[in-house]
């Protein structure tokens, strides 16, 4: 039987000042614009990446680096760290916002997701980590 590897990515921006209003709330509620989710795909790995981020799309194609500017053997390196800190605050809901670490990803190394993956996953740390003044890594190239 198949295994089915799904690699979730979940982050919404809430701008309301209602604090108690749910994630699922404002996921029903608002409207995602198609150009705010990224989706990759591939039967050959069976893998599923999903990023749900409002402005994602268009900080990649305006300021993130352009594909091939990292090899994909140093964004796998760098991806396996910051997915490693990334899974760990999932775990600590007290320590850090569950609301910007919301689900655990399954990345392992030695597998290979491909080039578009590892530039779509790299460049997606970069970005939370500007956008929301985190660290993975204590390497976060400025940009």
């Amino acid at each position: 039987m198949k295994t089915f590897f799904k690699l979730f990515i979940m982050l919404l921006v809430v701008t309301s000042c209602n604090t108690t209003q749910s994630i699922a709330d404002s996921t029903q509620e608002a409207e995602i614009p198609e150009e705010d989710i990224v989706r990759l795909t591939s039967d050959a790995l069976e893998y599923e990446i999903i990023i749900i981020e409002p402005g994602f799309n268009s900080w990649l194609s305006s300021r993130a680096q352009p594909e091939g500017y990292y090899s994909q053997s140093y964004m796998e390196s760098r991806n396996w760290v910051m997915v490693q800190q990334w899974n760990s605050r999932v775990l600590q809901p007290i320590k850090y916002s569950p609301d910007l670490y919301q689900l655990q990803i399954d990345y392992r190394p030695g597998i290979n997701y491909g080039f578009d993956l590892n530039y779509k996953l790299y460049n997606y740390f970069i970005y939370f980590q500007l956008t929301y003044n985190q660290r993975l890594s204590s390497m976060v190239p400025r940009i």
